[in-house]
Formats: structure tokens, C-alpha cells, sequence
């Protein structure tokens, strides 16, 4: 494996069919923090908050210091906060936060892996009315996978509130299941694009009461792809809500919506990328030929210490190929892309995230906000070609002050992007040494269940 840059050039699985082949607390005494500070609930706060380890990368240390307990939050969600190991408020989160309660919109531009999903839940969640039997609160996102992961943490967090009513609803499930559910009491809906409107237009979810919308990956949501989309789905609120814009990367779409869309009321802005990639993630490239990947990867998996891996390739055929490769050198996999059937999507992402596999390949599927801290490890099998790509691709790794390794696998006819990338992103991707440190990737890592997982 050449490492000199040149201007020349065994787990439980199913079938390979679906993706799976074998081989201490401040007392909250102001409005909204439950009185005062000695009481049993008060004590199990404290226990909680005790028992949580501080994050080490500056993304998301590098605070001003705030506590979560300053923004006058409800005791109750206080301790959901504190139950996800969210010790303090990351940048993101101190920025964000106090704007989000007080009603403003807000267009926040902040990097993969720094707690946006923290930042809009937990204002959300604190303006709930339990109350009130009605959809209060939307979130949009771009893919199934990311509508899910929220959904889990929206439920996580909101635990101990007394009743809020979260609902994911995504396309290629079951569209009567979900008509069925908005029977009942639903507070907040986390939701794609298609399927929310159809079921706004059926009359099914009504959102006139809706207080606050949240666009996560809003560069991805207000693309060609979902732009229509998203304005009829916003013609449908009322005039008085709040809209709340978060992404890694604003392009110029966001811009234009930003200023020509009727939509926002002097937003708020938050830009905390002085520098697009994470500081934990190490990036390193290995010049090789097309025929000599597999054998590079086959290398990689023998010399590093991967709690999990995410290794991304350009089409769906390729990864299915690449999969199937790794299966039969040994090694554990599963793949995911979205030609896949949904069942089938949903089983692998649960699965590779609950640990069951150590490694998953895929398609730029799975690049949107999705949040696995025991991945320590991302490989771009197939390099992309875009700098946006690129960065929300390394941003599964090093998420939340954890530690990461980017291994890019160059052909002679990446050279070009890889250069341009660096330059557009303002980083540096360096050949890749014969012994990689492991202090830079490796760190103690537990998974949900407390136990420890090994590489």
C-alpha cells in the first residue's frame, strides 16, 4: 500500500438479502424547574449527573461555561438531559438553546457530531403543553434512518415529562398505521418530507396548531430535491410558529430560502464552523489502484482496533460487491443502501447500532445525522466527489468529543477531488503512516447497556 502522494498515477447475520452476511445540580427554583432543590427527584438528579464522564475534543468543550440547569429547564427534562450523558451544553447547544426558548427563529450552522439534535429537542420538549391534545411540534428530516434516531432520543430525553406523545412517521411504511396513531394524542411529529405532507393533505395530521418546526439537514431539505416540498409544508402552519434551521454545511440554497422566503422572521444566526471538519476525527488517504482496495481494506481491518466501521462506497451495486468481499475474508458485515426494501433497512440500522456487527457498508444513506458513538472508524472505499459529501461522510466518526480515524482509498483519478476537497474544506488529509497511533481513535468506549465493548 503506497503512501507517497504523485501527479501520476463472525456475528449471528440473516440473509445476505437484507443487508445482513455472516463472516452535582443547582436547585431549579425559577419558573419551569419544579421549586426547590431537596426532594427524592432532586437526589436522582443529582445521582445522575454524578455518574457522567466530561468529553474531551474542543468541539464540544470549548463552551462558555453554562450549565444545563441556567435555561430554567423543567426538573423533569433536566433528568432526561442528564440520563443521555449530556453533562454540559455543547457550543451548539449554549447558542442555540436560550434563542430557541424565547420564540426566535433561528438559522444555526454548526459541524456533524457537536449536538445540533440536542440543541433544537431539548427547546422543544421544554415548550410542550401536556395540556393541549395536539401536534405542537414538527421535525423534518431527509431520511428514514435519521427520523428514527431522533425519535429514540426525543423519547429518551422526554422520559420522565408525564405524557409527551412522539411519533415518527417516514415513507414506505405503513401509511394506515399512521393514520391510526394520529387518532390519538400526538405532541411531536419527527418525519420526511413526502409523507408528512400526504398526511397533511389527508387531513390526517393537523398542524394549525404547531408552535415550532425544525429543519435538521436543512441544506439537504431545501435541495431540488425537497424545496417544494418544504414550502407547502409551511404553508399549512399558521402565521405565529417558529422555524429553527439546522445543518453542517448552508449552500446556496439555503441562502436564497434565507433571504427570499417569506417564511423566516429575522432569524437568528449561529455559524461555529470556522473549521468544517471535527477536531477528533485524523484523516489519512493510502494511493492505491483500483484493483489493489480490497486487499488495502483487508489490511486496514488486520492492523487497527475498530470498535465499529462505516465504509462508504458510490452506488448501491458497489456495495452489496464490497460487502460480500469482506463477508468472505472473515471478517463481519452488513450493508445498507436504499434500493433495499424498508424492513430490511430498518433491521440492519438497528442491528449495526445495537453493536451486532462490527462493520456496515453503504451509500451516502447513511451520511445525514446519523449518530453511532461506537464508530471510531470511517473508510471511503469509493472517495467522493464532492467537499459536502465528504465532510458529512468523516462526520460519522469522532461524534460528540469522541475520537475518529477518515481513511480515504485514492485512485489516480481522485487526485484531483482530494486536492480540491482539502482546499474547499480548509483541512489537510495526510498519507497514511506504516503504524497508526492509536490514541488518536482508540478510546474506552461503553456501550448502552453499561458494558464495555472491545475492538
Amino acid at each position: 500500500m503506497s503512501t507517497v502522494r504523485t501527479e501520476n498515477p463472525v456475528i449471528l447475520g440473516l440473509s445476505n438479502q437484507n443487508g445482513q452476511l455472516r463472516g452535582s445540580v443547582k436547585p431549579a427554583g425559577t419558573p419551569g424547574g419544579g421549586g426547590g432543590g431537596g426532594g427524592p427527584q432532586q437526589q436522582q438528579l443529582n445521582q445522575i449527573k454524578g455518574a457522567i464522564n466530561g468529553n474531551s475534543q474542543p468541539d464540544v468543550t470549548a463552551t462558555k461555561g453554562n450549565e444545563f440547569e441556567d435555561y430554567c429547564l423543567k426538573r423533569e427534562l433536566l433528568m432526561g438531559i442528564f440520563e443521555m450523558g449530556w453533562e454540559k451544553p455543547s457550543p451548539i447547544q449554549e447558542e442555540s438553546i436560550p434563542i430557541a426558548l424565547s420564540g426566535r427563529d433561528i438559522l444555526a450552522r454548526a459541524k456533524n457530531g457537536t449536538g445540533k439534535s440536542g440543541a433544537y429537542l431539548i427547546p422543544l420538549l421544554e415548550r410542550i403543553d401536556l395540556k393541549k391534545d395536539c401536534i405542537q411540534a414538527l421535525v423534518i428530516v431527509p431520511t428514514r434512518e435519521l427520523a428514527l434516531q431522533v425519535s429514540q432520543i426525543c423519547i429518551q430525553v422526554s422520559k420522565h415529562m408525564g405524557g409527551v406523545k412522539v411519533m415518527a412517521t417516514t415513507g414506505g411504511t405503513n401509511l394506515r398505521d399512521d393514520i391510526m396513531r394520529l387518532d390519538e394524542t400526538v405532541h411531536v411529529v419527527i418525519a420526511t418530507p413526502g409523507r408528512i405532507l400526504d398526511l397533511i393533505k389527508k387531513g390526517v395530521a393537523k398542524v394549525n396548531q404547531v408552535q415550532m418546526i425544525v429543519l435538521d439537514e436543512a441544506d439537504k431539505l431545501l435541495s431540488q430535491d425537497f424545496v417544494v416540498m418544504m414550502e407547502e409544508i409551511l404553508g399549512f402552519l399558521a402565521k405565529q410558529r417558529q422555524i429553527l434551521l439546522y445543518s453542517a454545511t448552508f449552500p446556496l440554497s439555503v441562502q436564497k430560502f434565507m433571504v427570499n422566503s417569506a417564511h423566516l422572521q429575522k432569524p437568528y444566526e449561529i455559524n461555529l464552523m470556522e473549521e468544517l471538519t471535527l477536531k477528533g476525527v485524523t484523516q489519512y488517504y493510502a494511493y492505491v489502484t483500483e484493483r489493489q482496495k480490497v486487499h488495502c481494506l483487508n489490511t486496514l481491518f488486520s492492523r487497527l482496533q475498530i470498535n465499529q466501521s462505516i465504509i462508504f462506497c458510490n452506488s448501491s451495486q458497489r456495495v452489496e460487491l464490497l460487502a460480500k468481499k469482506i463477508s468472505q475474508l472473515g471478517y463481519s458485515c452488513f450493508y445498507i443502501h436504499a434500493k433495499m426494501r424498508q424492513e430490511h433497512r430498518n433491521r440492519v440500522f438497528h442491528d449495526f447500532r445495537n453493536g451486532l456487527c462490527r462493520n456496515l457498508v453503504c451509500t451516502d444513506l447513511f451520511t445525514r445525522g446519523i449518530d453511532i458513538q461506537a464508530v471510531n472508524v470511517v473508510i471511503n472505499f469509493d472517495f467522493p466527489k464532492l467537499g459536502e459529501t465528504y465532510l458529512h461522510r468523516i462526520g460519522r466518526s469522532g461524534r460528540f468529543g469522541h475520537l475518529g480515524l477518515a481513511i480515504n482509498l485514492i485512485t489516480y483519478d481522485d487526485r484531483f477531488n482530494l486536492k480540491g476537497i482539502e482546499e474547499q474544506l480548509g483541512t489537510e488529509i495526510k498519507p497514511i503512516p506504516g503504524i497508526i497511533d492509536k490514541s488518536l481513535y482508540v478510546a474506552e468506549y461503553h456501550s448502552e447497556s453499561g458494558e464495555e465493548v472491545k475492538p
